[in-house]
């Protein structure tokens, strides 16, 4: 990786509230086709403690895509792309990226967290209309995507969502499609190594509203935001 560099507009793609992001001290780094929120602050260190207790990173500038309809599992099985019977369940696939089953007739993929993995461009390219009943759901430009981590993540949640994400309950890449501070919310549980770790999407409209809301929760913890470079950093 390059530099950081200082401003979220050096790319085309960037967070749907990358002010707050600024006003917080992000420093941007060239992702893909994006501009990601890469450190917030000059203590890498210090960063990545904060992503094992509580963090949250803005990861919406990132490739990902959904599907909809009843011929959607023949479709990504004819591009190499298998989910498994159950719904709300997330599925590996490609080179790091992960296959959400919302429903029989819905699948959102997340690209990998390092922007490398070409599949969800690949499978919004090779779709056609004559793909039958499936058809592509703009997730990208539709949802905002924060991920949370830390040991610390399921008690923050417990302030503002009613599902029980503690391990026990909700185990790695479980799904909830629930409500979060009043908003409807998609979280997939994602472990990084032995870091608990959440993504949430909804409505990119609400970005800010659930940024601050998040961080509000996140408080009582000492947890705040981190940058990209700490969630990579997890995984080794």
């Amino acid at each position: 990786m390059s530099d950081a560099v200082q401003t979220a507009t050096s790319a085309l793609r960037r967070s749907f509230h990358y002010r707050d992001l600024e006003a917080a001290g992000a420093r941007f780094q060239p992702v893909a086709d994006a501009a990601v929120a890469w450190v917030y602050g000059d203590d890498a260190g210090n960063e990545q403690t904060r992503a094992r207790t509580l963090g949250i990173a803005d990861l919406s500038p990132l490739p990902r895509t959904g599907f909809k309809g009843r011929d959607i599992g023949p479709w990504l099985a004819k591009q190499s792309v298998t989910v498994g019977e159950a719904s709300n369940r997330a599925y590996p696939c490609g080179k790091g990226s992960l296959a959400a089953k919302l429903a029989p007739t819905e699948v959102l993929l997340l690209g990998a967290l390092d922007g490398s993995d070409p599949l969800p461009g690949a499978l919004n390219d090779a779709w056609t209309d004559d793909a039958g009943l499936c058809f592509p759901v703009p997730r990208r430009d539709a949802s905002f995507w924060f991920t949370i981590t830390g040991k610390m993540a399921s008690s923050m949640f417990a302030k503002i969502c009613g599902v029980d994400l503690r391990e026990k309950s909700f185990d790695n890449h479980a799904i909830a499609q629930t409500s979060v501070a009043r908003s409807n919310t998609i979280i997939i549980r994602d472990d990084l190594g032995a870091v608990p770790a959440f993504h949430m999407l909804g409505d990119s409209a609400s970005a800010g509203y659930m940024w601050m809301c998040l961080n509000d929760a996140m408080d009582e913890f000492d947890g705040g935001p981190v940058g990209l470079e700490a969630i990579l950093a997890l995984r080794k």
